[in-house]
């Protein structure tokens, strides 16, 4: 049976969504922890790869503010214009991270703030793990999402038709540590976006690190 209506890729959602996804998420405390504890475990001048970008904030803004070298990448040229307005200091690419070419130990840290929702359970597994490989040993990884259990489920984010997939949390921890990353932190939190449709719901902020060689 050919669906009447397809899923909008995430490019078209979030294209509609635009600056509205910022306002939505603005609001949200626990990101803004997640970033101090990632910038008081970075070098100077770290390398950052930051996946599914946005508007650029708060993510990129607060990395490139505190003198580290960002790259943003998001498939939505909507995204990606307006980040690239908004966090001059740094770099953004439309591109399916997926298949982005990434060398090998190339970053010290990836920040994963909620952007792999709409990748099935396998796509997800196998993103982790290019990730990790684009890190450097001992390189830092945030891996943000809402830990439930539910694969290719329908819903509507924000008014756009979606289709969802995600890990309960203790899920969410193992395919982190089968990718060879140490979980050194986790915060759950509740969390509404500040939209006329939405209601509370969890989110989770893993802290990992990439293991060294014989580790």
């Amino acid at each position: 049976m050919t669906d009447p209506q397809p899923r909008p890729p995430a490019a078209v959602v979030f294209d509609a969504l635009g600056a509205a996804y910022e306002e939505a998420f603005a609001g949200s405390e626990a990101h803004r922890r997640s970033l101090e504890r990632l910038l008081g475990r970075l070098a100077p001048g770290s390398r950052v790869l930051d996946v599914g970008s946005g508007t650029g904030r708060p993510t990129a803004a607060t990395l490139a503010a505190a003198g580290h070298e960002v790259l943003g990448v998001d498939v939505s040229p909507v995204m990606v214009e307006l980040a690239s307005r908004q966090v001059p200091d740094a770099s953004f690419r439309r591109a399916d991270i997926r298949t982005l070419p990434l060398d090998d130990a190339s970053f010290d840290a990836v920040c994963v703030y909620f952007s792999l929702l709409q990748l099935d359970r396998e796509e997800q597994r196998e993103t982790v793990r290019r990730l990790v490989r684009a890190l450097r040993p001992g390189g830092h990884l945030v891996l943000a999402t809402v830990p439930l259990d539910v694969e290719g489920v329908e819903a509507v984010f924000m008014g756009q038709p979606v289709r969802v997939s995600s890990f309960a949390a203790a899920d969410l921890v193992a395919v982190a540590e089968e990718a060879g990353l140490d979980v050194l932190e986790s915060e759950e939190t509740l969390f509404t976006p500040d939209h006329p449709d939405a209601v509370p719901e969890p989110h989770v902020f893993l802290h990992c690190r990439r293991r060294t060689a014989g580790a």
